[in-house]
């Protein structure tokens, strides 16, 4: 008989399949709980109503998420998580500004309507709940944090001795922040305006911060 290792391929062909299949049901918990915060506010959801909507028990969504908090700031992260990756995969010779723009709309071609309705609406439809309101600004936080990372690493500066990667994502934050209200204030229900007004008002950067307004009532 040949000696050797033996490797019991059907077990770990197993381990794999329950893998895929636990990530599958997370991920369908995520998006039935993003479903029902939209429709039925975040205080009309219950977490027995998310495990119904996908036909498992409250206890096996508890497995995943032990509140409702939980399962929003999962989900938020993996959004965050989304555009990071389109960051870095924005050729590497693109302006910092120019890479961000342009990250926003591969991002939001790459989540699907609801998700991208859900992060149009969020500011609205989480506005009544102090504890998520504290939870997703510590959020928005990191967030902010990991892109100013990224634009660091992309441009070759040190984030400890050179300012600009920090001050650039605020301005970037705050420029999509003045569209979403922009975008609020219009009435609008298409999410793809929000987008639109993003990157409008992110092509007037260079020329707000830089140029030369003139004078006023010239």
């Amino acid at each position: 008989m040949a000696g050797g290792p033996v490797t019991d391929t059907a077990g770990a062909e197993g381990v794999g399949l329950r893998e895929r299949k636990k990530a599958r049901l997370r991920q369908n918990l995520i998006d039935s709980g993003l479903r029902l915060f939209l429709e039925q506010g975040y205080h009309g959801t219950t977490t027995e109503q998310i495990a119904a909507s996908v036909g498992v028990s409250q206890r096996t969504l508890f497995r995943y998420f032990a509140t409702k908090e939980e399962l929003l700031l999962e989900a938020l992260a993996g959004i965050d998580e989304l555009f990071l990756s389109a960051l870095r995969a924005r050729p590497a010779d693109e302006p910092p500004l120019t890479a961000l723009r342009n990250a926003i709309q591969d991002h939001w071609n790459g989540v699907d309507p609801q998700t991208r309705d859900f992060l149009s609406r969020a500011a609205t439809v989480l506005k009544d709940d102090p504890a998520v309101v504290a939870a997703m600004t510590g959020s928005c936080r990191r967030h902010q944090e990991r892109i100013s990372e990224v634009v660091a690493e992309r441009a070759g500066v040190d984030r400890a001795t050179d300012p600009r990667p920090d001050v650039l994502t605020a301005v970037f934050l705050s420029v999509v922040g003045t569209a979403r209200e922009s975008w609020t204030a219009s009435g609008s229900t298409d999410a793809d305006d929000l987008l639109r007004a993003a990157r409008e008002r992110l092509d007037l950067v260079p020329g707000a911060v830089g140029g030369d307004w003139g004078t006023a009532g010239a």
